[in-house]
């Protein structure tokens, strides 16, 4: 939750400085009010205290979204702390007055943004780097928690797996292929050409209608169109074919928008009977994800949410004894949440492709009427980005597959 850091300094009363902590690698600095030349100095101790923790390889970034007035005496601060540093730090602006001031001098150790979402989104991945092509080298299991994590990831393996390889033997019998791993070449060329997951286009594989017995398109006529217009999920700056971008920025965004300890973005799948896969998250302990990675039906929250077609709060977990005793209950408790709240990703039609869950770790009801209504909206435009990308990326990746294939065969 956010902790205010007023400064007890006269001249800088007017100045806010709130510290919010995203996620374990982000910390977002609020700044509000007037930054005028007197507000300089508070600035400069709360930029020292965290640009430290930033060293620690957590992530600053500035949020001005709050400010009236910068000072040029602000910028120079702001200029002195980061221009030596070895990445820029996000600054989020939307307000005219203050995009204007950074335009005069640019500051080399600060990069603007619209948005949170988008800044979030734009961060570098610090996951360690993956070993060189070949058998990997399997790290020692040292203790429980070591051994649980590799059971999570083969279970996670095992149920891409299993889709990919029904995908693979239908391309090997549709195109008439020599052998069946050519399907494997198929489905890996044109996941890694078009950005789109191995198992998203597997799944397409299976669901989408087969092609035409002539040997034109698979999707004669098609029209490519625009990116539809969203209202809150923050696609600013973001490449909207990106499916991994786009999904962690709706998680972040719904986050930020409900003041939730944690949240998750789960996605139907039609190929698994409209079950729910998990997609993306923040703040999850590893056990819950695992619990909640393949969802088939209730009495998981997001399950309840996509069956009802409507929202589903659990303001106690504990006191809801079909969900406490459920897997996903027990690893939520387990993990520090108390109080869940799932929102179904509507079309215009009515039709659920996913569900945004939200965690918070006090017991109740948290969030204000305002804040459900622009939960409601994110899950909406959720649900208008999936259903471009499904009409557009994914068919482009499928009809790359197709023209390679009948080369093939």
């Amino acid at each position: 939750m956010p902790m205010r850091q007023d400064s007890d300094h006269p001249a800088i009363r007017d100045a806010g400085f709130t510290v919010r902590q995203v996620d374990d690698r982000v910390t977002v600095l609020c700044l509000s009010g007037a930054l005028d030349t007197a507000a300089a100095a508070g600035l400069a101790a709360t930029l020292n205290d965290n640009l430290v923790t930033s060293a620690a390889r957590r992530r600053l970034v500035l949020d001005m979204t709050g400010l009236s007035l910068i000072s040029a005496a602000a910028l120079r601060i702001l200029d002195t702390h980061t221009r030596h540093l070895a990445e820029a730090v996000a600054v989020i602006t939307a307000a005219s007055h203050v995009r204007e001031a950074f335009a005069v001098a640019p500051p080399p150790g600060l990069r603007l943004y619209t948005t949170l979402g988008a800044a979030l989104a734009d961060l570098p991945d610090d996951s360690p780097p993956q070993p060189p092509p070949g058998p990997p080298a399997r790290p020692p299991v040292t203790g429980e928690e070591d051994l649980r994590s590799e059971v999570y990831g083969l279970r996670a393996k095992a149920r891409s797996h299993s889709l990919i390889g029904t995908a693979q033997g239908v391309l090997y019998e549709r195109y008439h292929l020599g052998i069946q791993s050519q399907g494997f070449d198929l489905l890996r060329e044109a996941s890694q050409h078009h950005n789109v997951p191995l198992r998203i286009l597997a799944s397409a594989v299976l669901t989408a209608p087969p092609p035409p017995a002539s040997d034109g398109d698979w999707f004669p006529g098609r029209r490519h169109t625009p990116p539809p217009t969203l209202e809150l999920l923050s696609t600013g700056g973001l490449d909207t074919r990106d499916r991994r971008q786009v999904l962690r920025t709706a998680v972040y965004d719904a986050i930020t928008l409900t003041d939730a300890d944690a949240g998750e973005l789960h996605l139907t799948d039609p190929a698994q009977d409209h079950a729910l896969v998990l997609e993306g998250h923040v703040n999850l302990a590893p056990a819950y994800q695992d619990s909640v990675a393949l969802v088939s039906g209730p009495p998981a929250v997001c399950a309840r949410a996509r069956d009802r077609t409507r929202a589903v709060s659990v303001a106690d977990i504990a006191s809801d004894p079909v969900l406490a005793d459920s897997p996903q209950g027990r690893a939520a408790l387990a993990a520090g949440s108390r109080a869940l709240h799932a929102e179904p990703a509507l079309t215009d039609s009515g039709e659920v492709t996913g569900v945004i869950t939200l965690h918070r770790q006090q017991s109740g009801p948290w969030m204000t009427s305002p804040q459900y209504t622009a939960l409601e909206t994110l899950a909406a435009d959720v649900a208008a980005w999936r259903s471009w990308y499904r009409r557009t990326v994914l068919l482009d990746a499928l009809e790359r597959l197709h023209t390679h294939a009948r080369a093939l065969g």
